[in-house]
């Protein structure tokens, strides 16, 4: 009797586990689910959870992953405005935004299929933009010449006008220019133009520093006129006042040459002494002749 009850028990575990394996399925927080209805696409959910479905053959689940795809286009050949080949690669990251579209376009939400798809998009819209700039746009000696972040923006908006146009389910989280590069055959060009706008960015430093320069020396020179300007005035004016002082002096020594002689004599003789000196002189020489009485009573001493 207990047996009976424990299969019995046993029996209505495995149903209840097979009904659950044909009425429910589960979504996961990196999953987007399509339920299709006799093969055609009836809802997407979103969200993660426990869901209730009909079994096979009326109801099925396909699960995608709902996480960014990374993709990155082949390093394609394209031509610039201004008539140069240029080697370009583009990286793009994706996700699947609308599972009901993506579902039936790619053959039953192929991811491989999807980025078959994205990489024709993606050339296209590369060479149609890459066709709207010049080759200094993207190699320059001077990097504020360099626009990667308007071509990158210009891609983007045709490749995601493209994916809605198409219905495609698909949204585009980053784009960007991963590699650029020349064709052998062009590199000696570029590099000759390169050196060629490097030696005119130089030339025009040179022309800037040069012209810097002259206007220091410039300010330099007409500061060192206005400071000799300045000394020359206050030399007129000393010389002046010197003068004006000796015309005071000139009648006394008019009255007694004999002491204009003696003072003449005196300042050269402190002008010779002004610092600590030892002199040998002949005491009959002008202004020495001034120590003779000196000496003399001296040596009567």
């Amino acid at each position: 009797m207990k047996r009976s009850v424990v299969t019995v028990l046993v029996g209505a575990v495995l149903v209840i586990i097979f009904a659950l394996l044909l009425f429910v399925f589960q979504v996961r927080q990196s999953e987007v689910a399509v339920v299709t209805t006799f093969g055609r696409p009836t809802r997407s959910i979103t969200e993660p959870g426990a869901y209730l479905k009909w079994p096979w053959p009326i109801q099925r689940v396909y699960k995608f992953d709902r996480r960014i795809q990374v993709f990155e286009d082949k390093f394609t050949e394209g031509l610039t405005a201004d008539n140069n080949n240029l080697l370009t690669s583009v990286y793009v990251g994706w996700r699947i935004e609308n599972a009901e579209e993506f579902f039936p376009k790619f053959g039953g939400g192929s991811l491989q299929a999807a980025e078959r798809m994205l990489e024709g998009v993606l050339g296209n819209a590369k060479g149609a933009v890459v066709g709207r700039y010049r080759l200094s746009d993207f190699l320059n000696a001077d990097p504020s010449r360099v626009k990667f972040d308007q071509i990158e923006r210009e891609i983007r908006e045709l490749v995601e006008a493209q994916l809605r146009t198409n219905r495609t389910g698909i949204e585009i989280e980053f784009l960007g220019i991963k590699r650029v590069g020349l064709p052998e055959s062009v590199t000696q060009t570029v590099f000759d133009r390169m050196t060629s706008e490097r030696k005119v960015l130089v030339s025009r430093l040179e022309n800037e520093g040069e012209a810097e320069a002259q206007r220091i020396r410039a300010a330099a020179d007409r500061q060192a006129a206005e400071i000799l300007a300045a000394a020359e005035a206050e030399a007129t004016r000393i010389r002046g006042e010197g003068e004006a002082r000796a015309a005071e002096w000139l009648p006394v020594f008019e009255r007694n040459p004999a002491l204009a002689n003696f003072e003449l004599r005196l300042r050269a003789l402190e002008q010779a002494l002004k610092e600590r000196t030892t002199l040998i002189f002949d005491e009959r020489t002008p202004p020495f002749d001034l120590f003779q009485g000196f000496l003399t009573n001296r040596n009567a001493r």
